[in-house]
C-alpha cells in the first residue's frame, strides 16, 4: 500500500534520469468506486506547477518513497494537461479536509489517503482519518516509533480508513460530485441521519451543506436537530431563506423553533411567511411544556353527517407531504369532538355509511393546559397514536403523536444525564480542589 504523504515532495524524473521536479499532487475522477489516478502534478524549477496524464507518461514508481516516480518518456515527448472539470486533487481537495464518512453518519478530517498499486496504475482506497495518518503527515520515523512504543505497553494503534465510495466532500459542489453508482450521497439520506451530520459541522460548514439540500429534506434536516442548535441554525439563514424553511414544517416543530428565536427576529420571519404562519402563531399562545405547546394543527376532521365517501375524498385529497393519517377526527356542526374513526373502520364500512353511525365515540382527550408528563403518560397508558387536544367546550384544536410524546421522553432522557454529568464533573473537581488544599496545608506544615 501507498499513502500520499510518502509520495508528496518526491522526485519526478523522465525516462533518461533528469529529474523534472517533485510530486505536489495527484488528481483522480470521481466516476468510479476506486478511481484511478488520472494525473500527476509536479513542480518544476522555481515552483512552476505542472501536469501531466498519469497513463500516458507514468512508467515506474517500484519504491516510491526512495526513488519517485520515472516517466515512461523523456523530458521533450512530453505534453502538459490540466485538471478536468471531473477531477478532484488529493492533497487539494481532500487532505485536512472535513469528509461525510455516509456509512458512519459522522463528519471526519482526512490525515492521509491510502492508495493502491495495480500494475502500472494507482487506485485511490480510501481516507485515513485516524491518528495514524497524522503521525505519517509529520515523518514515518515518528509514526514507526509510536507505533512501537505503543507496542511495548501491549497497546495497539489501528488504521481509521473509511473506503472512498463511503465519502462526500464537503468542499465542492455536491451536485457535481458523482462518486459512484453504489455511493449513498447526502441528499439520499434520511433526513435524521443529515441532521446527525450537519450537527458536528461548524456553522459555516454547515450552512454550506445546507445549501445542496431541497426543500422538503432541508426543512425535515432541521425539524430533526437537537433544539439547541435549531434556533442558532434558523438565525444564522437570511430571513428569507429561514421563513420559507418554517413555512414548509409541521406547524408545531416551526414553532418550537420560533420559541427559542429573539422576539424581534421570530416576528421578522413570522411576518414573511404570510399565511403559513397562522397556525404557528396559535400554537405559540400556549405555554411550552404543554398540551397546547405540544400539539400540531394538521389532522384530519368530517362532520358527523358526511359519509365514508366523502371521508376518504378528503384523505385522497391531501398534500403528499402532510403528516400519516392513523385517525380521522368526528365533529358535530360546532366543530365539537364527538367521535373518532381509525383507518380501518373506515375502510371496511360501506362507502355510504355515515360517519356519526360508524365513529366510536368514547374518546380520550386533554386540555391545552395540561402539563406535558400527564398527557406522555396518558398516551402510553392507553395505548393511542394520536391523543386530540380540545378546548373547554370540547372545540378540537389538534392533536399529539405518540412521536411527539417519543421526543418529550427523549429531551427529559437528555437533559438527566447532562445533568448527571455536570453533577459527576462537579464532583470530580471539588475532590481535585479539596485534595489541593490539603497537599498545599502538608506542603506548608513541612516548610516549617
Amino acid at each position: 500500500m501507498i499513502y500520499l504523504s510518502q509520495m508528496m515532495g518526491k522526485p519526478v524524473r523522465d525516462a533518461a534520469g533528469e529529474e523534472l521536479g517533485v510530486i505536489s499532487d495527484l488528481a483522480i475522477s470521481t466516476g468510479e468506486v476506486f478511481p484511478r489516478i488520472t494525473s500527476l502534478a509536479f513542480k518544476g524549477p522555481g515552483n512552476v506547477p505542472f501536469m501531466i496524464s498519469w497513463r500516458k507518461y507514468v512508467g515506474s514508481f517500484d519504491d516510491i518513497e526512495e526513488n519517485g516516480i520515472t516517466l515512461a518518456v523523456e523530458a521533450p515527448d512530453i505534453r502538459f494537461s490540466y485538471l478536468q472539470p471531473e477531477e478532484v486533487l488529493l492533497a487539494r481537495d481532500l487532505l485536512n479536509k472535513q469528509i461525510v464518512d455516509t456509512q458512519g453518519l459522522k463528519v471526519v478530517r482526512v490525515n492521509d489517503l491510502k492508495l493502491s498499486e495495480s500494475g502500472t496504475q494507482l487506485r485511490l482506497l480510501g481516507a485515513e482519518v485516524g491518528i495514524r495518518g497524522i503521525l505519517r503527515g509529520l515523518a514515518p520515523w515518528v509514526e514507526n516509533a509510536t507505533l512501537a512504543i505503543s507496542k511495548l505497553f501491549g497497546r495497539r494503534i489501528d488504521e481509521r480508513i473509511i473506503a472512498w465510495n463511503y465519502m462526500d466532500l464537503l468542499d465542492r459542489d455536491l451536485s457535481d460530485v458523482q462518486l459512484s453508482v453504489t455511493h449513498k450521497r447526502l441528499d439520499e439520506l434520511h433526513p435524521a441521519d443529515v441532521a446527525d451530520i450537519l450537527e458536528q459541522l461548524d456553522p459555516a460548514k454547515r450552512a454550506e451543506v445546507f445549501k445542496h439540500l431541497d426543500g422538503d429534506q432541508a426543512s425535515d434536516a432541521v425539524a430533526e436537530m437537537e433544539d439547541e442548535i435549531q434556533a442558532d441554525f434558523i438565525e444564522d439563514l437570511d430571513e428569507e431563506r429561514a421563513a420559507d424553511l418554517l413555512g414548509d414544517m409541521d406547524p408545531d416543530d416551526a414553532a418550537d423553533i420560533v420559541r427559542g428565536l429573539d422576539r424581534e427576529k421570530a416576528e421578522t420571519l413570522l411576518r414573511l411567511m404570510g399565511r403559513d404562519a397562522v397556525s404557528i402563531r396559535r400554537l405559540l399562545g400556549y405555554k411550552d411544556g404543554t398540551a397546547g405547546g405540544m400539539m400540531t394543527t394538521q389532522f384530519v376532521a368530517v362532520r358527523t353527517g358526511d359519509t365514508v365517501r366523502s371521508a376518504i375524498e378528503t384523505l385522497r385529497g391531501m398534500p403528499e407531504d402532510a403528516p400519516s393519517v392513523h385517525y380521522v377526527y368526528v365533529l358535530d356542526d360546532d366543530k365539537r369532538l364527538v367521535g373518532v374513526a381509525s383507518m380501518r373502520t373506515i375502510v371496511l364500512n360501506e362507502d355510504d355509511a355515515l360517519m356519526g353511525d360508524i365513529m366510536y365515540d368514547e374518546v380520550i382527550s386533554v386540555t391545552p393546559d395540561v402539563e406535558e408528563d400527564d398527557v406522555v403518560a396518558d398516551i402510553f397508558k392507553y395505548e393511542l397514536t394520536a391523543m386530540p387536544v380540545v378546548d373547554e367546550a370540547g372545540v378540537l384544536l389538534g392533536i399529539i403523536t405518540v412521536d411527539d410524546a417519543w421526543d418529550a421522553i427523549e429531551d427529559d432522557k437528555t437533559l438527566e444525564t447532562t445533568r448527571a454529568n455536570w453533577l459527576r464533573y462537579a464532583g470530580f473537581a471539588l475532590v481535585a480542589v479539596l485534595f489541593l488544599v490539603l497537599y498545599t496545608l502538608v506542603l506548608v506544615q513541612v516548610l516549617r
